[in-house]
């Protein structure tokens, strides 16, 4: 048991030099009194940092006075008098209290007057003077001791330079306050996404009230299956975002007309509106934005019950010389929202029109007889019964300027309306269309002998009307305007077909028959023999029957121009395809050779001697007779590429492919 010292004063407590003769006695604690130890570590710095206070029974610690103590009243008064952003982001960083309460300062709060004590001892730097507000910003300086003049920006006054994501779990309440400060010096924040609901703590009319107070150069806001939001933290946004051009509501349902007749009301700047599957918006709130906001260009209305003839009808009348833009998907809307477009649509150049089931063929005979859409350039419709073969000849002679039109899963559009409408529109460059099941090649034919000299890209998609007849081909005029041409899935579509489709278009260049599983070498050559400009893009994608032949006559006589070969699927494809490919492309750029089973170690090594070769994009996915020797010559390749993929080549080991993931860090490989 150690010595017991008698204590004559303050000196006996020194932790410069040991108690005990005996530096390692067995024993190092001093008993002061019950339940009280104290450590003194020989020839160590103490331990006991803070003061203390003894007892009779022992000693405490005294606790050092804390900021955190003041209420929410003083330390808010304390955030509104800060003078620049970097501080108010340093405090904001302290605790989640903090960044709450510095977050929900507004604008209007902010202290006018700045205080004239030191903020920064060491650099003494003393507020001068505050300068007045300049387009709801305010900018003070900032004099140090030196006299040299700094500036600092309290945040408010930005141009809103960033940009915001927010998915998923990342949706928080905090996150938003975090992005709130955070941006308000560096630019100000002038696009913000939310997509995702968070289950647990997602975003609420809180986080978008912070938004509101925090960022009012917000131009872009765009809501994703977010339930969670009602109007009241919408109608802050409108309150404090009033520079706001574009707001996206997509799966909100708990959002009504009240948060759209807010925007109208505080946002005139509004120019593009998307609303998709909010059940309680309706036509009050559509109509309010039509009326009150002078540049409105684009509308995207889908899905939303309550919208009537009415909303469509207030949007356009008030918005005619503007909106340019529109989009009607899945409306209760009659014939007369058509008449209306019709009439007031004089600035529209887009229009898209899908799944309106009340809509017959009036409504689109009187669209086009209205002779308002005279600007329109593009016009899409989806799944309406009342385009018929007259519904379209009336839109194609109202709308002179069409120059994209897209017909899709039209149930009675026949071959007759499709040729008449070819012959009137004169200034037509694309036409698509898909799932029309009415449309055979003597309709297709038509089309290409009767659509002008503008014509530029003609495209079939899951049309299965076609049977492959030879017919005779009368002495016309090819269509050398046509260079882009695409039949994908179109099961009657053959060799014939395509045969006549070589002499009538010998100016293609970009060619697409992905999933012609008919298509063989004897309707692919005779096409390929009559292109004079020089294919730069094809597609064989599930030609399974095509084979090597079709392959070296695409590369040899299009070697110079040719970017893009799409071998997907196509079976008898092997590695004299490759050969002819690296001795003949020097432009090729993307090649996908996916699932050609018969390619080997011997088709890469081929590609990989080419000198001229610069692929960038390279798929060799399902190809399962490549080995571990491939991996030299892919890394060889690896010199241009920035994509590969080898997913499903089991001939290679996994361990291989990672070296060669170290070793072309540039390239995107997947496997």
């Amino acid at each position: 048991m150690p010595t017991i010292f008698d204590y004559s004063g303050d000196d006996d407590f020194c932790p410069a030099w040991s108690l005990h003769s005996k530096p390692k006695e067995p024993s190092l604690f001093l008993s002061l009194a019950r339940h009280v130890d104290v450590y003194f570590p020989p020839r160590k710095r103490s331990r006991i940092s803070a003061p203390f206070v003894f007892s009779g029974e022992g000693f405490e610690q005294k606790q050092q006075p804390s900021i955190e103590i003041l209420p929410d009243e003083c330390m808010f008064e304390i955030f509104r008098r800060m003078p620049g952003g970097q501080e108010k982001s340093a405090c904001a960083c302290v605790s989640k209290r903090w960044l709450m309460l510095v977050s929900s300062i507004q604008r209007d709060e902010l202290c006018s007057k700045v205080p004239t004590e030191t903020l920064n001892p060491e650099a003494s730097l003393v507020f001068s003077k505050a300068e007045e507000p300049i387009e709801g910003g305010r900018k003070i300086e900032v004099v140090a001791s030196n006299g040299n003049e700094l500036k600092s920006d309290d945040g408010i006054e930005s141009d809103g330079f960033l940009s915001r994501c927010l998915e998923g779990k990342k949706a928080t309440d905090v996150r938003l306050a975090a992005i709130a400060v955070g941006t308000a010096s560096r630019g100000g924040l002038g696009k913000l996404s939310i997509r995702g609901n968070n289950s647990s703590r997602g975003v609420t009319n809180l986080g978008l009230r912070v938004i509101a107070r925090g960022c009012p150069s917000l131009r872009v806001l765009s809501l994703w299956d977010v339930s969670s939001i009602g109007d009241e933290g919408l109608l802050e946004i409108a309150n404090g975002c009033r520079l706001l051009e574009k707001l996206d509501l997509v799966q909100c349902p708990a959002i009504s007309d009240k948060t759209l007749l807010a925007f109208a009301k505080n946002c005139p700047n509004l120019t593009s509106l998307t609303i998709e599957s909010c059940l309680n918006i309706g036509s009050e709130g559509i109509e309010a934005v039509g009326k009150s906001c002078p540049n409105l260009k684009s509308v995207s209305i889908k899905d939303c019950p309550l919208v009537c003839d009415q909303g469509i009808a207030g949007l356009f009348s008030s918005a005619s010389s503007t909106l340019s833009k529109v989009k009607l998907q899945a409306l209760d809307i009659t014939d007369v929202s058509l008449a209306v477009i019709g009439h007031y649509g004089k600035a529209l150049t887009d229009l898209v029109l899908t799944g309106l089931q009340k809509v017959g063929e009036r409504g689109f005979w009187v669209l086009g007889n209205a002779r308002g859409l005279l600007k329109l350039k593009s016009l899409t419709v989806t799944s309406c019964r009342g385009m018929t073969d007259l519904g379209l000849d009336a839109v194609v002679k109202g709308c002179p300027s069409l120059k994209q039109f897209c017909l899709r899963k039209s149930s009675f559009l026949s071959d007759n309306g499709l040729i008449s409408f070819a012959k009137s529109a004169g200034a037509l460059e694309s036409l698509q269309l898909e799932e029309c099941h009415r449309i055979t090649q003597f309709g297709f034919f038509g089309t290409l002998f009767n659509c002008g000299a503008k014509m530029k890209a003609l495209g079939l998609t899951n049309c299965l009307g076609f049977k492959d007849v030879n017919f005779g081909l009368p002495l016309v005029l090819p269509c050398i305007s046509l260079q882009s041409l695409s039949i994908r899935n179109c099961p009657g579509f053959g060799n014939a077909s395509l045969s006549l489709v070589g002499r009538l278009c010998p100016q293609l260049q970009n060619l697409d028959l992905t999933g012609q599983h008919g298509i063989t070498d004897t309707g692919i050559l005779p096409l390929l023999e009559n292109v004079d400009g020089g294919l730069v893009k094809v597609n064989l994608g599930g030609c399974i029957n095509v084979t090597d032949k079709v392959v070296s006559t695409i590369v040899r006589r299009n070697g110079l121009t040719l970017e893009l070969l799409n071998l997907d699927g196509c079976k008898k494809i092997t590695d004299a395809s490759l050969v002819s490919i690296a001795e003949n492309c020097s432009l090729l750029s993307e090649l996908d050779l996916s699932n050609c089973a018969s390619i080997t170690d011997y088709g890469i090594a081929a590609m990989a001697r080419a000198n001229q070769l610069g692929i960038q994009i390279l798929s060799l996915s399902g190809c399962w007779l490549l080995s571990n020797k491939s991996v030299p010559l892919l890394k060889k390749l690896g010199q241009t590429l920035l994509g590969l993929n080898l997913q499903n080549c089991y001939g290679i080991c996994s361990n291989k492919v990672d070296v060669l993931v170290e070793q072309l860090w540039r390239c995107d490989i997947l496997y």
